[in-house]
C-alpha cells in the first residue's frame, strides 16, 4: 500500500487515525487532528513514540502537561496514563506502536 503522508483531509470533530504500516512488533498510524478534542486517557499495553509533523499539541502524561511542536517527538512508555488537551486544526503526527 502507497500512501502519501500528506494526503489527508482535516476533520472537523476529533482524530483521524489512518495504519501506514504494520510489520512484526511495530505499528506506524498516521493522526490527523482537528481543534476539537475530547480529552480521552489512554493507558496502552505497548510502548509508543510519536513525532509531530505540523501543528501544535498539548499533551498531559503520568500527571505533566507537555507542548508539543512542529518536529518535537515523544516517548510514551507501555502503561502510562496520558491525554490531548488541546491541539492546533490540522495537527499531523506519527505514532509508532511497539509491541
Amino acid at each position: 500500500m502507497n500512501i502519501n503522508i500528506f494526503d489527508y483531509i482535516t476533520p472537523k470533530n476529533s482524530e483521524t487515525f489512518t495504519t501506514l504500516l504494520e510489520h512484526k512488533n511495530i505499528q506506524i498510524k498516521r493522526i490527523v487532528s482537528s481543534d476539537k478534542i475530547e480529552p480521552i486517557e489512554y493507558i496502552q499495553e505497548e510502548d509508543e513514540w510519536v513525532v509531530l509533523i505540523e501543528g501544535e499539541a498539548t499533551l498531559l502524561i503520568a500527571n505533566e502537561e507537555k507542548v508539543l511542536q512542529k518536529g518535537d517527538t515523544l516517548f510514551i512508555p507501555a502503561k502510562t496514563p496520558h491525554k490531548i488537551l488541546k491541539t492546533k486544526s490540522g495537527t499531523l503526527w506519527l505514532a509508532i506502536h511497539i509491541y
